[in-house]
């Protein structure tokens, strides 16, 4: 499971990285992110409806409306910032996203949290003799749109979730069940258009070797380098 990663990426390099076209650019003036929390927006990049991809804020985790227990009455939507890989292709809640609407979700880094009180947080990269570096790349995604009452008014708005499965050697000591599906940049494409086939067989763990743990510590929760 992943609840924070960061996107220190500026907005052209994600679009020479991603081969946005500047016109389909449409994230505004984007800053760079060092913590991305669910259930705030984030940078995805997505095949638009001509078949261009194109560079969009959409907000961090599937919206499912839900009512109390005690009054019958509807209560604030759960954002499911994450989708298990073993489940994608058979749930009715994430089936239709996985076969017709898959994303790109840049990132620098992300982080998982181990023990309590205080946690530890570790954020992993990508592996880099320099430091400070924190080479982008890209989490398997997918999207969808939410239309109904949100943080006290009606939205129209488009939500995605990230998709994970089980750890690496690196991840696996710090969170032993989950981690996020990281895409080597030659598979984008089969991500985004490829058949349901093609893309399940990109849902697996990301070679620990071409990772590292960046930092580490009590608290830590954003990662400004970049």
């Amino acid at each position: 499971m992943c609840n924070l990663h960061s996107n220190m990426t500026t907005q052209q390099a994600m679009r020479q990285l991603f081969d946005v076209d500047a016109g389909f650019d449409r994230l505004g003036n984007f800053q760079p992110l060092p913590a991305i929390f669910p259930r705030y927006s984030a940078p995805v990049v997505r095949v638009g409806e001509g078949g261009q991809r194109e560079l969009v804020s959409m907000h961090w985790g599937f919206l499912m409306p839900q009512v109390s227990k005690k009054t019958g009455k509807p209560i604030m939507p759960k954002a499911v910032n994450n989708a298990r890989d073993d489940k994608v292709r058979h749930s009715g809640f994430w089936r239709a996203s996985f076969e017709e609407r898959r994303c790109l979700i840049p990132a620098t880094s992300f982080c998982e949290a181990k023990g309590r009180n205080p946690a530890t947080y570790y954020w992993f990269g990508m592996a880099s003799k320099e430091r400070e570096a924190r080479p982008p790349f890209a989490f398997a995604g997918m999207w969808r749109g939410f239309r109904g009452e949100y943080r006290g008014e009606m939205v129209d708005i488009e939500t995605h979730t990230m998709v994970t499965s089980t750890p690496n050697e690196l991840v696996r000591p710090v969170h032993p069940d989950r981690m996020p599906v990281i895409l080597e940049p030659e598979d984008y494409e089969t991500w985004l258009t490829g058949t349901p086939e093609e893309a399940a067989k990109l849902m697996r763990p990301y070679p620990a070797g071409k990772m590292r743990i960046v930092q580490k510590g009590e608290g830590v929760k954003e990662d400004p380098v970049g």
